[in-house]
């Protein structure tokens, strides 16, 4: 039943026990191995062309400003009078701008020159001699629609002056080039869970990442993703071009989220990306379902300790004797054809991530990053199957640790506030020269908010959080945005707001029971199963809190950073409603706006 030989091990692409490497001997400054050595960002510069790919190429890059010359579909052609490859590229250009090609022999003479100019109403000429560029210019009064003319070779300043006193723009062939590395390709906003969004320019280099997320997950055309995370986003921007670029099918939600299951089981996807919410939901449900039996929960116990040594040796399978028993209804809700799942932007405990890899036979790699950075400054690898980080940086990403003191994190301890620099990185917040100044330091570095630490193989490890941190009365700092997340382990709790006060001494919090495990636990424990009747229910506080209290004493959290008191909400917490962003994170100033009175309550109801 466990014979697991002809089976082919899953190994990492580089050495587990040394994921990073430290710059300049310091401890604290950490990249990639591929880092080291030639740049690995420089871009390819275009030169002679080859292969038909490489003139397709061409022609795409030759198109850039074509919009921009006042060309359109419809009455303005394109025309075209000369020849070698730039002939060719000029055509890819006009057909990547839906325009017509008017591509017009040399042997022509003057007259049907302007008759087919005329006819045709052409706007742009681009052909590739001085003299070329006189013989149009000659004709010019009886071709009153043409108004630009681009030219491949040199001309001189006496034919440059001429178009312009005609009333043409000369433009070299050279300057339709598409933009450099350093030029700006987007403004991103953030997802604002904190107000008002702030919008970080980024240049093309940055979308050159998900080419470097290959070496994780080889996408090819055979694989197929869904899509349901906020588009707008830049991990989901970054996902889509590593999808499109392998070759790989890509289906979208059909807009509600409730259906999502449906979804998946519909698309049958191969690559599932993630959020840590959707994926504690998973681990709820079964965790709900087999705590009413015993032999369930003793079958399940052994079914993970099983596939956990089978994944130790490298095995990533879902055709066992225990996938066959119990986990297959679990792979079948995604679809059955899972072969990555990536998560990212919020921490998944050890647990969940282990429970993952073993009940869904597939490789769950864990990123880090944020909306400043791209798709993600961290990955971990395949075949590194240690729990508790997020793996090492990402090829041409540099991470440092800096002194925080006030948090009393040093790097010299080997921990601080996470630094990050690299070509993926914003250019900066645009438009606001002062903000840019917080984030990006004088020497490039960007400033994340996170504290974190090395691991002993090289992998970054996130402990702490400096954002949305604030001081108790008593002078200990609490990180919210971590406490809230500890209290997510509790199956009880769907969604969660904590918050305080730096003239109070606790914390207090707005939970969101969750009805997923609420239906089927308090049908069988002489609790209501309507989430709302079960909020006004005797008791429910104080077993939603008891259960919180618990993972939080399970996770280490000091007394202080414990909430002292909560009250349970039974409308969620939603895009539509303002109180999430549309990466489902907290939004946290619409969160303190609408429960500010319900928090200074248990406030008074706890005297303090």
């Amino acid at each position: 039943m466990f014979w697991t030989w002809g089976q082919e091990p899953t190994l990492p692409p580089a050495d587990i026990d040394n994921q990073s490497v430290a710059v300049d001997g310091q401890p604290h400054h950490r990249t990639s191995h591929k880092s080291i050595g030639p740049d690995l960002l420089g871009a390819e510069k275009i030169s002679d062309c080859h292969l038909c790919y490489d003139v397709l190429e061409a022609g795409k890059k030759a198109s850039g400003n074509g919009p921009c010359l006042g060309v359109r579909t419809g009455p303005n052609k394109e025309f075209e009078w000369m020849s070698y490859q730039e002939w060719v590229i000029t055509d890819f250009a006009c057909q990547a701008y839906s325009m017509v090609p008017v591509p017009l022999y040399e042997t022509l003479g003057v007259e049907a020159s302007k008759h087919i100019l005329n006819e045709c109403e052409i706007a742009t000429v681009v052909c590739d001699t001085e003299e070329k560029v006189k013989k149009l210019l000659a004709i010019r009064a009886d071709v009153p629609g043409l108004n630009t003319v681009v030219v491949i070779e040199p001309v001189s300043d006496e034919v440059t002056s001429s178009a312009e006193s005609a009333g043409i723009k000369l433009i070299s062939f050279e300057d339709l080039l598409l933009p450099s590395e350093d030029d700006m390709y987007t403004i991103c906003y953030t997802s604002g869970t904190t107000g008002k969004p702030n919008y970080g320019g980024q240049s093309y280099v940055i979308y050159i990442m998900p080419l470097i997320f290959q070496p994780h997950h080889k996408v090819n055309k055979d694989d197929a993703a869904l899509s349901y995370l906020p588009l707008a986003h830049n991990f989901e921007r970054g996902s889509m071009l590593l999808l499109l670029i392998g070759g790989a099918r890509v289906g979208f939600f059909s807009g509600d989220v409730k259906l999502l299951m449906d979804d998946l089981a519909t698309l049958r996807p191969t690559i599932f990306a993630s959020v840590p919410r959707l994926l504690n939901r998973i681990y709820d449900s079964v965790y709900a379902d087999v705590k009413t039996s015993y032999l369930k929960s003793t079958l399940l116990s052994w079914a993970l300790a099983s596939k956990k040594k089978e994944i130790e040796r490298h095995i990533i399978r879902r055709n066992s004797f225990w996938d066959k028993l119990i986990f297959q209804k679990i792979q079948d809700k995604l679809g059955g054809r899972v072969k990555v799942v990536i998560t990212g932007s919020a921490p998944l405990s050890a647990d969940v991530m282990n429970f993952l890899r073993c009940a869904l036979g597939c490789l769950v790699l864990e990123g880090y990053g944020q909306s400043e950075a791209g798709a993600g400054l961290t990955f971990t690898l395949p075949g590194d199957y240690t729990l508790g980080h997020v793996g090492p940086p990402l090829a041409g990403v540099h991470i440092k640790l800096v002194d925080v003191p006030d948090m009393n994190y040093f790097a010299k301890d080997g921990i601080g506030e996470i630094t990050a620099k690299g070509d993926i990185l914003m250019t900066g917040y645009y438009k606001q020269p002062e903000k840019t100044a917080e984030a990006l330091d004088k020497d490039g570095w960007l400033h994340t908010g996170d504290i974190g630490m090395w691991t002993e193989n090289g992998c970054l490890k996130i402990v702490d959080r400096k954002k949305n941190v604030f001081k108790l009365s008593q002078g200990e700092y609490v990180a919210t945005e971590k406490i809230e997340n500890v209290y997510r382990t509790s199956p009880f709790v769907g969604q969660i707001y904590v918050d305080g006060d730096s003239l109070k001494p606790r914390l207090m919090a707005v939970v969101v029971p969750d009805d997923v495990y609420l239906e089927k636990w308090a049908a069988n424990n002489g609790f209501p199963t309507k989430l709302e009747d079960f909020c006004k229910a005797e008791g429910a506080k104080k077993l939603v809190l008891d259960d919180m209290l618990k993972e939080g004493n399970k996770a280490g959290l000091m007394t202080f950073e414990q909430v002292k008191d909560i009250v349970l909400e039974s409308d969620l917490f939603t895009v539509e409603n303002e109180l999430l962003t549309p990466t489902m994170k907290n939004k946290r100033s619409s969160l303190r706006s609408k429960y500010e009175e319900t928090i200074q309550q248990l406030y008074r109801d706890n005297d303090l």
